[in-house]
């Protein structure tokens, strides 16, 4: 059992990081719209925090993050409680029929990597964030882009 937890964590990880679509078939389907109907905002927002908290111990970041040990494992066990809901109690017959009739760890990678990209979306949504991830534009040499103005 210990080993079917700890293959969990790898898929989450891995979904989230995932550039690689993963096909779906229609029991895969309605788990992720099972999970993605029974998350709420708050949610999502632990699944970002948590997702930051695991990046902030990457040498090149780990220097602008105040993430501590404390907060990493507040954060795991949030996930851990909405994950296990999510698979148990809300979207127990999805993942029982995904995870039975599709191959392998495929449902739950896609479902993840749904889960992950509106963890995302939930941040990316915020004013504040979109004005950062713009803000780098003021620093572009625009007249280099002239090429692409068409004469």
């Amino acid at each position: 059992m210990k080993k079917n937890i700890l293959a969990l964590g790898g898929i989450l990880v891995g979904s989230l990081i995932t550039a690689t679509p993963v096909l779906a078939g229609p029991a895969t389907d309605a788990l992720i719209t099972c999970m993605t109907d029974n998350t709420t905002g708050k949610d999502r927002k632990d699944m970002a925090r948590w997702v930051f908290a695991g990046m902030s111990v990457h040498p090149t970041i780990e220097s602008l993050s105040n993430v501590t040990d404390k907060d990493r494992d507040q954060f795991d066990k949030e996930l851990a409680r909405m994950v296990t809901r999510l698979l148990t109690e809300n979207c127990k017959a999805e993942a029982k029929e995904a995870l039975g009739k599709e191959a392998g760890e495929a449902p739950l990678k896609a479902a993840f990597s749904v889960m992950g990209k509106l963890a995302m979306q939930e941040l990316l949504n915020d004013p504040k964030v979109q004005a950062t991830f713009t803000s780098f534009a003021k620093y572009l040499d625009e007249d280099k882009f002239k090429v692409f103005n068409p004469d």
